[in-house]
């Protein structure tokens, strides 16, 4: 269960964050990415697997270079000690690139580069995240019907929270997500509000 305590850090400012923390790496390629993201092969009915193995559920991160809500949700969400902690201990998390040209196999086993991947998904802008149940017939639904969850732009870091608890919640299997964040959204005491919080995000496309 996501603890008040740990929505109050996320809503507070993201100077609090861990000081210890290591910050992301910005790779040759433009691309912000943090040190416990999953090394992946790219093949994700496997990667779904070992992810219910680990007890943990499947996060598709999709970014471009240059994107400056992909950089926001490094530098401010990931650096929150609260919002980091909870997506590494219920998530695995692949980053891929909207307009990338690495293959990746499909649950359907169909082999693609990201940037059809990424069409054939709708995936248009970003940082989209997309979340995938512990289910072993994905392969058999149609794409968008794989999906528990979607994030689509930049979200505040407590509202980026609670779309990764519904998930870890499995909230889905008992409601709809606007029913959950309805209920997740009463007030917090001492939890000032923070300029831009809101459930509609911010989307370079």
């Amino acid at each position: 269960m996501l603890s008040r305590r740990a929505l109050m850090m996320a809503g507070g400012s993201f100077a609090l964050a861990s000081p210890a923390r290591a910050a992301a790496v910005m790779t040759d390629d433009g691309f912000y990415r943090e040190d416990w993201f999953l090394d992946s092969f790219l093949e994700l009915a496997e990667d779904l697997k070992s992810t219910v193995a680990a007890g943990k559920q499947l996060a598709v991160i999709w970014e471009q270079a240059g994107c400056p809500y992909c950089r926001d949700m490094h530098l401010i969400n990931f650096t929150q000690k609260s919002v980091e902690g909870y997506i590494r201990d219920h998530f695995e998390v692949i980053e891929l690139d909207l307009h990338g040209s690495r293959i990746v196999t499909d649950f359907d086993g169909q082999k693609l580069g990201e940037k059809q991947l990424a069409a054939k998904y709708g995936v248009r802008g970003t940082p989209t995240i997309q979340f995938f149940p512990a289910v072993d017939d994905l392969g058999h639904k149609g794409p968008r019907e794989r999906e528990v969850n979607r994030i689509q732009g930049y979200l505040a870091p407590k509202d980026f929270l609670r779309m990764f608890a519904f998930v870890a919640e499995r909230a889905y299997e008992r409601g709809s997500l606007r029913d959950y964040l309805r209920r997740a959204a009463s007030p917090l005491p001492d939890t000032p509000p923070q300029a831009g919080e809101g459930s509609i995000g911010k989307e370079r496309g």
